[in-house]
């Protein structure tokens, strides 16, 4: 049996002019490489683009063209959320105890005008949750966590925006569906509740998988990985694919986030994010969640949440250079400010100005 392999794109180029045959466009997006590393239980080799079909094997062609071929646009209803670029999902914690609000957003008015706020300011969506599932945090009822998003959602769909559902429990996603939510956000990648992939493949909407180890309220106890963990996420999330494509789930409605935080300690969310390209070889858009995480507090004299703004920009500025689709924040304009600077620049160096 051929041990398994990885592809990393790395070597990005500002533009591909003058590159012919010598790099490729990463999903379709706004980046270009020139190298693959070749991670494989022999070590690291760099793999040039040009000629690279050649020196790859079967599956690994496979992996290869995951890299190579664009993401098809989101349909949230009536919404179409391009992803040949980065996109911006504001979060609305409608929770008395979310890490980063800390209850502010537990009145529905005021959670309703934060999701219009966020949309205003350029959020491509919303996304709603009624359970915090920081760590040490504590399961809540489905019909507490029902009666806190359905009014926050019907409000936002009626308004137009997209909106996407932030739980783990089939009951509340039936609710939100029907209140008008056009995606699940599932943080147990659909393995909390046994009715949840039925539930999104019948609803054949879009699906947030994440990566995360054990519960809420135990995850970031003592978390461990037997391998390098960027590894280990890529392996269990294709596992967690695999298994939603089998349930009815098509595989271009699945989305994939790697769960910053989530299991992890400083130096595991830190190789994530520097790795974090590898996982466009998984063949899905990737979310990432790394707004306000405990992470950046570590590296910047134990700064509260509230005071995480550039840590949490620097973060999405950084899986925006590695392909990220989808960056899930607290502070949308500014992360908006910031991708339009960065769009700036892309776009300097793609007119060859």
């Amino acid at each position: 049996m051929t041990a398994k392999t990885y592809l990393r794109p790395t070597a990005f180029v500002d533009a591909p002019f003058g590159h012919d045959g010598k790099v490729a466009r990463l999903v379709g997006g706004l980046l270009w490489f020139a190298s693959v590393e070749r991670i494989g239980p022999e070590g690291t080799e760099l793999i040039p683009v040009e000629g690279i079909e050649s020196r790859l094997s079967e599956a690994e062609q496979a992996v290869w063209t995951n890299l190579t071929t664009p993401r098809a646009p989101l349909k949230l209803g009536e919404r179409v959320i391009r992803l040949d670029q980065p996109q911006i999902a504001g979060i609305v914690n409608v929770t008395p105890d979310s890490f980063s609000e800390g209850g502010l957003l537990e009145d529905p008015l005021a959670a309703i005008a934060a999701g219009h706020q966020m949309a205003a300011a350029g959020a491509a969506l919303i996304d709603v949750g009624g359970e915090s599932t920081r760590p040490g945090a504590q399961p809540v009822w489905e019909g507490d966590e029902i009666q806190r998003v359905e009014p926050i959602i019907r409000a936002l769909a009626a308004a137009g925006t997209a909106v996407s559902l932030d739980t783990r429990k089939a009951a509340v996603m039936e609710a939100g569906l029907a209140a008008g939510a056009a995606m699940i956000n599932d943080v147990s990648a659909l393995t909390f509740d046994p009715r949840a992939t039925e539930v999104v493949a019948r609803a054949a909407c879009p699906v947030v998988l994440m990566h995360h180890q054990g519960p809420p309220e135990t995850m970031q106890d003592n978390p461990r990985y037997s391998r390098p963990v960027l590894l280990e996420i890529y392996d269990w999330l294709e596992a967690r694919i695999e298994a939603a494509a089998a349930a009815g789930i098509a595989r271009e409605r699945i989305i994939v986030d790697p769960g910053f935080g989530f299991g992890k300690n400083v130096q595991h969310n830190l190789a994530l994010m520097n790795g974090l390209a590898l996982l466009h070889g998984l063949g899905c858009p990737i979310m990432l969640g790394a707004s306000r995480k405990r992470t950046i507090g570590a590296l910047s004299n134990e700064a509260p949440a509230d005071q995480r703004l550039g840590g949490s920009i620097a973060l999405a500025l950084k899986g925006s250079d590695q392909g990220a689709q989808l960056l899930r924040v607290h502070d949308v304009p500014e992360t908006v400010q910031a991708l339009r600077v960065w769009r700036g620049l892309r776009d300097a160096a793609l007119s060859g100005t």
